[in-house]
């Protein structure tokens, strides 16, 4: 990946979907990531109201969707095994340094992932 790529965390999504401009505009012109556990996260909610379904399909068109591959599931299972964080969390993280780009969170927690480059995103 270029020096351009992130990974957008769930809740990096979320906070751009909320109108967020200060992360819009750092996001803009970069090229962006998400891992499909994001994705069904962001669809799966029992509460999303039509009009909130529509406007994550149409932010989601804009990313490049990254499927679970052999190199994310060897990494989520080592750093499931060396953290407390949970599988969905371990499997973004993975994605991540699979991808060799960073990761763009609000979650502190993934920050002590031994060898993952987080961008640390507080509101």
């Amino acid at each position: 990946m270029n020096g351009n790529s992130l990974l957008l965390d769930t809740n990096a999504v979320l906070y751009v979907l909320a109108g967020d401009e200060t992360l819009a505009a750092f996001l803009n012109g970069k090229d962006l990531y998400l891992s499909i556990i994001s994705e069904l996260e962001l669809l799966s909610y029992k509460k999303l109201t039509q009009k909130e379904t529509k406007a994550i399909t149409s932010f989601l068109k804009e990313l490049k969707i990254e499927g679970i591959s052999e190199e994310i599931k060897h990494i989520t299972i080592n750093i499931r095994k060396a953290t407390s964080l949970k599988l969905p969390d371990c499997i973004i993280a993975a994605t991540s340094k699979a991808l060799s780009i960073p990761l763009v969170t609000s979650d502190k927690q993934l920050g002590a992932v031994e060898g993952l480059d987080v961008i640390l995103y507080e509101r």
